[in-house]
């Protein structure tokens, strides 16, 4: 199956200036992910989308191909993941003349990930009949025992009721916290525009463990990795 692999890195970061192209350990931020996406070896393209011509550069370096800008719609604060995915699924078809089947993003601002995790969520994709893979750790919170809501009444209670009372959060359902890591589209889901989030169709998720799932999105994020690097708990 033809895969494209994208990832999505726009100009306009608030948290951090410049994340995206911000080096983290030697080489910039969004090269750590062309990295794991060569070293996975399983996608037919490495797209990168963006509306910044610095990290066009940036990903072409490090070897993605940026055979397009993103328009200004799909690079605002506001505008979804979903549009941005779509439409650089349509114009790598549109640019390369090539038919994918399914669409592999990997996100910028998680330079930890496993090769593994990326296996993993490929191959659960393709033993199922899911819409949409994507990662996840299981939550230290439950919405079924220590997570509660602020009603109308102005008091706070279970965010989800359970049919019987849960006295160990161990005994509740599994619930997951996403960390958009890795996400795996199905074709006919994507491109469809009634679609407006990653979560309206049939998801599974691949458990990563709490490190790999990690995420930057702070200026301490970045000295938190490289602290983790510089004791040997991760290589990068």
């Amino acid at each position: 199956m033809a895969v494209l692999l994208t990832i999505a890195a726009r100009g306009g970061s608030k948290g951090v200036k410049n994340k995206n192209i911000r080096e983290l350990c030697g080489k910039p931020l969004i090269a750590h992910s062309i990295d794991q996406a060569k070293r996975w070896a399983g996608a037919k393209r490495i797209v990168c989308s963006t509306d910044s011509p610095a990290i066009a550069e940036v990903a072409k370096a490090y070897g993605a191909q940026v055979p397009f800008m993103r328009p200004a719609e799909f690079a605002t604060d506001t505008a979804g993941k979903i549009d941005v995915l779509r439409h650089a699924w349509l114009e790598s078809e549109r640019v390369f003349g090539e038919r994918y089947d399914m669409l592999l993003d990997l996100d910028a601002t998680a330079p930890i990930r496993k090769i593994e995790d990326i296996e993993g969520v490929y191959q659960l994709f393709l033993k199922s009949q899911a819409d949409v893979v994507t990662t996840g750790t299981l939550a230290r919170k439950s919405p079924y025992f220590n997570m509660l809501e602020e009603a109308t009444d102005g008091y706070c209670y279970l965010s989800k009721k359970p049919q019987q009372p849960i006295l160990r959060r161990q005994d509740a359902p599994k619930v997951y916290d996403l960390n958009a890591s890795i996400y795996v589209y199905r074709r006919e889901y994507l491109l469809d525009k009634k679609i407006r989030s990653s979560t309206q169709g049939r998801t599974l998720i691949w458990t990563m463990d709490d490190t790999s799932a990690f995420d930057i999105d702070r200026e301490v994020d970045f000295l938190f990795v490289e602290y983790l690097v510089s004791k040997g708990v991760i290589i990068l």
